[in-house]
């Protein structure tokens, strides 16, 4: 149960109920995520654009990509809610429920190329131990497999807006519910 009062669709009025029917319908339901938000609808419109922009905007990141740099994040910070809905979207495109189990677990457990180890491995310590990342350890080896600035830039974003979220789910007591994570348009 959230540590703080939410709003629930049937409850909201005004410009959050707009936000909900627009989530419901650009996205096919709304998440837990966004009712954690619903004290400060104006929070959710602008969390749902940054969220867009790294997760669906244009990129040199496949989408598949971004979806496990998300989930190797949320392993690596324990967040149960985002490996759940994340590991969802990843598995909607590696389409092997077992092998984003042992992402979620270890990701150095499963065959990945050498790209997608290298973004495991620089979201995994991006989110663990920020302060030891350096351009000979983790930047250089992503270029020396032909990642360009604006991908290994992608990565980073996505990164760092994963902790960011890891820590309102994690700080606000948002619970993961297995069902909720399905039936999300992708």
């Amino acid at each position: 149960m959230a540590y703080i009062d939410i709003v629930e669709p049937e409850e909201a009025t005004g410009n959050l109920k707009e936000i909900y029917e627009e989530l419901e319908q650009r996205r096919g339901k709304i998440a837990q995520i966004h009712k954690i938000q619903s004290l400060n609808p104006d929070s959710i419109m602008k969390h749902m654009d940054l969220y867009m922009s790294i997760m669906f905007g244009s990129s040199p990141l496949k989408r598949a990509q971004r979806e496990m740099i998300a989930v190797v994040v949320s392993a690596a910070n324990e967040c149960e809610y985002c490996q759940l809905h994340h590991g969802e979207a990843l598995n909607h495109y590696w389409k092997e429920e077992e092998r984003v189990k042992k992402l979620r677990d270890d990701y150095t457990s499963i065959d990945l190329n050498d790209i997608d180890t290298a973004l495991c491995r620089l979201a995994w310590e991006l989110t663990r131990n920020p302060e030891a990342i350096n351009k000979e350890e983790y930047i250089k080896p992503l270029k020396e497999l032909e990642l360009s600035d604006r991908a290994i830039l992608d990565a980073v974003l996505g990164i760092s807006y994963f902790n960011f979220v890891n820590r309102i789910v994690m700080g606000l007591g948002v619970e993961a519910d297995k069902k909720e994570v399905q039936g999300y348009k992708y």
